[in-house]
């Protein structure tokens, strides 16, 4: 009775239409993005580019690669067995069947050595009845794990004694092509790092100088770009390497040639800053900035960089790749690192030979790893050149 005095209404709240609630959402979301930070709304924007994020995580996994090498390589790069030349790779079961039944048990099978009677060559097949456990954690080779820690465990490797594990086979000698191409990977994919991360400094100062005070010394930074833009860089590369000191030793000249064409190669990003600087230093943003009292250094790399992390990003993650394929080409052809220095270019220097691609293709495995960084870095930064630019759809 009470209940109907007071006239309350028991009857359940109607559901919100599905409209409505779809703009809810959308409201909901607009907010979020006006009061997000700027690195907040680049992730947001990164994260829905699958292939770049894909392309991160890969990335990610090379440089621990390059971080733990020794640890990783079963086998020290210099390492060889004449009696494994040419050796297949050797494929890692997990399982045993042998019983009928599956067991774990990582191995793989043996060789056995069969002479071709068309060839007269010897050539190694896999023999089944013979198996080579294989475990995780084992001890092997002494080395020093980020250059601090000595220890000898590797994280795979054969634990019968005096077996050999090649899960890319091994090349003219019986080197483990798996253990040197882990090397290859630390010098390839670091080895450009100091000339871009040089080229990315002097392109962003001199470029931002020249398009941002313009006049005189801007007439004089572009005949500066001129210059270095003619010199021919084979050549370069060429005389600056009979030019150093016969004591120094083959990174120590290939860095030193790199670290010198990074002041080479600076050119084409400054010339990109500039034009941006031309464009910008009358935009309003940067007008109100310098009349709010900011210092020139603070209007530069504080209101002008930022409008354009993109096109510098897009540079850094197109230059990257660049030294690599430089590197590798070079080392192929023997203009750039050689023996004993491992690198993928080196290794691919095994290659050249028809004759030994066609008995031992695994030789151009390190071809592959080249191919899949190469592309990583580009895909990422496609990632992130569209995620610096958050506010464009």
């Amino acid at each position: 009775m009470a209940l109907e005095k007071q006239n309350v209404d028991l009857t359940l709240p109607q559901a919100v239409p599905e409209d409505d609630s779809v703009e809810l959402g959308a409201a909901v979301k607009d907010s979020r993005v006006q009061v997000a930070g700027q690195w907040r709304l680049i992730w947001w924007r990164f994260r829905r580019h699958k292939l770049a994020l894909i392309s991160g995580i890969i990335l990610i996994v090379i440089y621990l690669v390059v971080l733990f090498a020794e640890f990783i390589a079963p086998y020290d790069p210099a390492d060889f067995s004449s009696k494994y030349t040419y050796a297949p790779p050797q494929t890692l079961n997990l399982f045993d069947t042998t019983n009928g039944q599956f067991t774990f048990l990582p191995h793989v099978n043996d060789y056995k050595v069969e002479i071709d009677q068309v060839a007269l060559r010897r050539t190694f097949v896999s023999d089944p009845e013979k198996q080579i456990p294989v475990s995780f954690f084992v001890h092997g080779w002494k080395y020093k794990l980020l250059g601090i820690f000595e220890t000898d465990v590797h994280l795979l490797g054969a634990t019968k004694k005096g077996a050999r594990v090649y899960l890319l086979g091994a090349d003219s000698i019986g080197r483990d092509v798996f253990s040197r191409m882990v090397y290859g990977t630390r010098v390839s994919m670091t080895i450009g790092l100091v000339g871009v991360a040089i080229s990315l400094v002097l392109g962003i100062f001199l470029g931002g100088i020249s398009g941002y005070f313009g006049g005189w010394l801007d007439d004089v930074i572009q005949r500066l770009i001129d210059f270095l833009r003619s010199l021919p860089t084979i050549p370069l590369w060429l005389g600056l390497a009979a030019a150093f000191p016969v004591t120094w030793g083959p990174t120590q000249i290939y860095f030193a040639i790199t670290i010198i064409l990074s002041f080479i190669g600076w050119t084409g990003l400054a010339r990109v800053v500039r034009g941006r600087f031309l464009a910008l230093r009358t935009e309003d943003f940067v007008m109100a900035a310098r009349l709010d009292g900011a210092s020139q250094f603070n209007v530069i790399f504080e209101h002008m960089l930022p409008a354009f992390y993109s096109h510098i990003i897009a540079s850094i993650t197109l230059a990257i790749p660049a030294m690599i394929l430089a590197e590798t080409a070079l080392s192929f052809l023997g203009l750039g690192l050689k023996p004993p220095v491992v690198s993928w270019g080196v290794l691919l220097q095994d290659a050249q030979n028809i004759r030994a691609v066609a008995t031992a293709p695994w030789l151009l495995t390190p071809a592959i790893g080249v191919i899949v960084a190469v592309l990583a870095l580009n895909f990422l930064g496609d990632g992130l050149r569209d995620a610096a630019d958050p506010y464009v759809h």
